[in-house]
């Protein structure tokens, strides 16, 4: 699998190298890449265009950050596979298929942080432990969460933690040479502020290698969209990636980016076309 990296240290609007196979799975990222950042629903451009390609035979897999996709973007996606926590947990046709837990002593060494004032929020599978300063409104999505005390947290079920704060990257490093089989994503751009631990292997690469070998699917007829940090061994992995957006770092995993989710719609339609060709 040869990348096209930039030729002059630049990220270009758009490259323009198709997939050398056609698709049987296609892996999208949420935020930013499948739907806005923050979204809650696929654009209807994108859904017509995803439930077009589907309708023709490519499975389709959710591999996101966030805990708990909303139910309009597996609505719309219709899913045959979704891993959530950055690749943590991973359902296959609706069933949990692989869940992954820290080690023994691991989560204690993350929550051994040294940012004063730092907001720490612990995801478990049906569960998210938080605590809130006095006078501070947490984030809405939060709320829409089954949520509890930090202090109520069960060691055992913890799959992800998240560090908002503006130190995250020093706290990162620290954990880098502490402890460096486990997986730290932000605390770079885009997300300078923030700070995702997941346990030991726990990573949209893996997920996703998973995820094509459950459903048969080669990885060479795979295509993963993404468009942050997190996103990279997903793309590496990938047998084509489209990288959503102008972040340098996927700059040398890609062999198409587009500018932003709203550019999936033509694309889609585009790898539809291709496949109804006889």
């Amino acid at each position: 699998m040869t990348r096209r990296p930039p030729t002059d240290g630049s990220v270009q609007p758009q490259m323009t190298q198709p997939p050398a196979t056609l698709p049987l799975l296609v892996a999208f990222d949420l935020d930013g890449t499948l739907i806005a950042e923050g979204g809650r629903e696929v654009p209807p451009a994108t859904a017509e265009a995803l439930a077009r390609v589907k309708a023709l035979g490519v499975q389709v897999a959710l591999i996101t950050g966030r805990d708990l996709p909303p139910d309009a973007v597996r609505d719309a996606a219709q899913p045959d596979a979704v891993a959530t926590n950055n690749g943590g947990r991973i359902e296959i046709g609706g069933t949990l298929h692989q869940e992954s837990r820290f080690g023994p002593g691991d989560l204690d060494a993350v929550l051994a942080h040294e940012l004063d004032d730092a907001r720490i929020v612990l995801f478990a599978a049906d569960c998210i432990y938080f605590d809130i300063p006095e006078g501070v409104q947490p984030e809405p999505w939060m709320l829409l969460r089954t949520h509890k005390t930090l202090a109520e947290a069960p060691s055992e079920e913890i799959l992800k933690v998240g560090f908002y704060h503006s130190g995250v990257a020093d706290l990162a490093g620290r954990l880098r040479r502490s402890h460096p089989h486990l997986v730290l994503t932000g605390a770079q751009a885009p997300y300078p502020h923030f700070l995702t631990v997941t346990p030991d292997g726990a990573h949209k690469g893996a997920a996703l290698t998973l995820i094509a070998e459950a459903l048969k699917v080669p990885l060479e007829h795979t295509i993963a969209f993404g468009d942050s940090d997190n996103d990279e061994a997903m793309l590496e992995v990938a047998g084509h990636a489209v990288q959503v957006g102008t972040l340098p770092l996927l700059a040398r995993h890609a062999h198409q980016q587009l500018p932003d989710h709203l550019a999936l719609a033509e694309y889609l339609n585009g790898l539809a076309d291709r496949l109804e060709k006889p």
